[in-house]
């Protein structure tokens, strides 16, 4: 199970549970590459890129989302 906070101590939040799969090297090197372009499009040098992944030891979270919610707004539930 994952909670995701906005940075606003009384924003959004949302919750989910699914399955996690931890990619260590060498294994994670090619998914970190798509994560990266994902994120910030093309690496000028996609071989310095892998040096610095494997230098650093990355590894990578894979998580497979089963179910997810509530998108909720501000703060914790209301009780009874």
């Amino acid at each position: 199970m994952l909670c995701v906070l906005s940075d606003d101590w009384d924003g959004p939040w949302v919750q989910v549970e699914g399955t996690v799969e931890v990619l260590d090297l060498p294994e994670a090197l090619e998914p970190l590459v798509d994560y990266y372009r994902a994120i910030s499009g093309e690496h000028p040098v996609w071989d310095d890129y892998r040096a610095a992944m494997t230098r650093q030891g990355k590894s990578l979270l894979r998580i497979t989302v089963e179910q997810w919610g509530p998108v909720a707004t501000g703060g914790f539930p209301p009780g009874p």
